[in-house]
């Protein structure tokens, strides 16, 4: 090594272009590996099909990246008061979210999807204030600008979450509204030329039951159907679509690439049509202002109401049928569903979702805000931990990741506050790191932190960064049209294939607790060589004669 630096792989090229992010996470030691893997890789041809990482000497199967500039995404999850504190108040901000950016990139994802970030007087944000602002405590909206647009210089896209079921008590249109129904005399109907802002709520002299609430000092009530503080809007008044439409056009003009649209099926309560109908409305309207607008939707149901939301002809509805502790994914993980009943879900995926909208893009997930983390699920199991990870970054689509799971964060209880705690960044450097939110139960973490994880190259963290990589290296992944290899879809092992653009792939999956031989010949897959491959183990794939060697809990790529 002295001398002479040995030839550079292509990420770490790409590490160098950007100023030396990448490496610079490095270690002394890592790097060095970094450096020797790369020698090797360029020694031993590593697109020759069936050579082995053992004859190798290391993962020889890096490939080009062939990021596609598309809606099909790797999207991380942030909670920003929660992630980076860039001012050292023990919030997180906008500016913080900005410094971590190359942080983010390097782990392979190009979509971020901020939750709420608009002025609010809850820790949580759901419930605004000011559809124009930025919170104060998050930053100004100079400092939103300046992310999107470092963001868009690394081939990052943002999309935020917009609260249009409901908003905050305190906002100032329902604050007039009430002050003006308490002056109204009895008897006398509303006139909106007075007050428009009395059509944008659900106001009746009626209490319409559960979810209704008085209107302090007056005999009207209105609807809160999630919380008294948070008044629902009335979606079907045109000024209040025209309001909304003026607030898309500020966020899309500040540079956001994108909405998630929350509580999607509660835009009116019992109407999936008028639903539907108001997501197209909005995702029609972002789509004339910016045709790469990418709307993803909160429809929390069974996969046969998820497939019905897709009549809106939106791209994306989250797919809470795969989540969760009790989702396929994680059941997969855990052994408690089959490598291929998991498959057999997949493609049941593509033919009811792509049967009512052919353009859809899946929103796959294991656990966001909402739910109890994915380390409680699979109990602090690191191998299937990283299982779940590779089988949700085999999923077609955009997979979605809760800031976190990549370091195996845990959460404690059920309260929301819990699920949402500080980004764990170092045991030993403070700089950065957030207060946690008033209320939160805390547990000792079962993993490292960021940076000694990145360190570990048999960590979770750097398991995710491969699973990302073989994302960003196999378009056909997030896009193929799916094909299940029957042959090979028995119990803890499956195989399918994935056709795009002329392009097709395999994916070979051992969700068992031991090793597999599995006999290619006559699947279709006997004349493809690795492509790439995750193991729970830091075990290495191999394939001689036509025969593929699985470690357990393993996915391997064939091409």
């Amino acid at each position: 090594m002295k001398g002479e630096l040995p030839m550079i792989s292509n990420i770490q090229a790409q590490g160098m272009r950007k100023g030396g992010r990448l490496l610079g996470l490095l270690s002394p030691f890592c790097l060095a590996a970094f450096f020797l893997c790369s020698c090797a890789s360029k020694e031993t041809g590593l697109e020759e099909p069936g050579q082995s990482a053992a004859e190798a000497g290391s993962y020889a199967y890096e490939q080009e990246l062939n990021i596609i500039d598309d809606n099909c995404r790797n999207y991380y999850e942030i909670f920003v008061r929660s992630f980076y504190d860039s001012d050292g108040d023990g919030i997180g901000d906008l500016n913080g979210v900005t410094e971590k950016l190359d942080y983010i990139e390097e782990m392979g994802f190009n979509g971020i999807w901020l939750m709420p970030i608009m002025p609010s007087p809850t820790y949580h944000k759901y419930d605004v204030t000011d559809y124009y602002g930025v919170d104060s405590q998050y930053g100004t909206v100079e400092d939103f600008a300046r992310l999107t647009q470092e963001c868009h210089s690394r081939g990052i896209r943002v999309a935020i979450d917009f609260v249009i079921n409901h908003t905050s008590s305190q906002h100032e249109w329902f604050r007039q509204a009430c002050a003006y129904l308490k002056e109204l005399p009895e008897g006398e109907e509303p006139d909106l030329s007075e007050c428009p802002y009395v059509g944008y709520y659900h106001f009746s002299r009626e209490n319409g039951g559960e979810g209704f609430y008085r209107v302090p000092g007056s005999g009207w009530y209105y609807e809160g159907s999630f919380w008294s503080e948070m008044p629902d809007l009335d979606l079907s008044c045109k000024p209040l679509k025209q309001e909304l439409e003026r607030v898309a056009d500020h966020w899309l003009e500040l540079g956001a690439d994108g909405f998630r649209m929350d509580a999607a099926m509660h835009f009116e309560e019992r109407d999936q049509t008028f639903n539907e109908e108001t997501l197209n409305w909005l995702y029609t309207y972002c789509r004339q202002k910016n045709p790469d607008f990418y709307m993803v939707s909160e429809v929390w149901a069974n996969r046969s109401v998820i497939a019905d939301y897709y009549q809106s002809r939106t791209p994306s509805m989250f797919n809470f049928d795969a989540a969760g502790a009790e989702g396929q994914l994680i059941k997969a993980a855990r052994g408690n569903l089959s490598a291929a009943g998991l498959t057999a879900a997949m493609q049941a995926y593509q033919e009811e979702f792509g049967g009512v909208y052919e353009d859809y893009i899946d929103a796959p997930f294991l656990t966001n805000h909402d739910m109890n983390r994915v380390a409680n699920a699979l109990m602090n199991d690191a191998g299937e931990m990283k299982m779940a990870c590779g089988l949700l970054m085999m999923m077609n689509g955009s997979p979605f990741v809760y800031y976190g799971e990549e370091i195996g964060m845990a959460s404690k209880g059920i309260k929301d506050e819990s699920k949402r705690t500080a980004m764990y960044w170092s045991r030993t450097d403070q700089t950065g790191m957030t207060e946690n939110p008033d209320g939160a139960e805390v547990m000792s973490p079962a993993f490292l932190p960021v940076d000694e994880q990145l360190e570990d190259e048999d960590s979770i963290l750097n398991y995710y960064r491969r699973a990302l990589r073989l994302r960003n290296e196999n378009p056909e992944i997030a896009r193929g049209e799916i094909s299940l290899v029957e042959s090979l879809c028995s119990g803890s092992q499956a195989a399918i294939q994935k056709t795009w653009q002329g392009s097709t792939l395999g994916i070979v999956y051992n969700t068992g607790e031991e090793p597999v031989e599995i006999a290619l010949s006559g699947t279709g897959l006997e004349t493809m060589g690795i492509r790439g491959y995750l193991t729970a183990d830091g075990g290495e794939v191999t394939i001689k004669d036509g025969r593929l060697s699985m470690p357990a809990r393993s996915i391997c790529i064939l091409k």
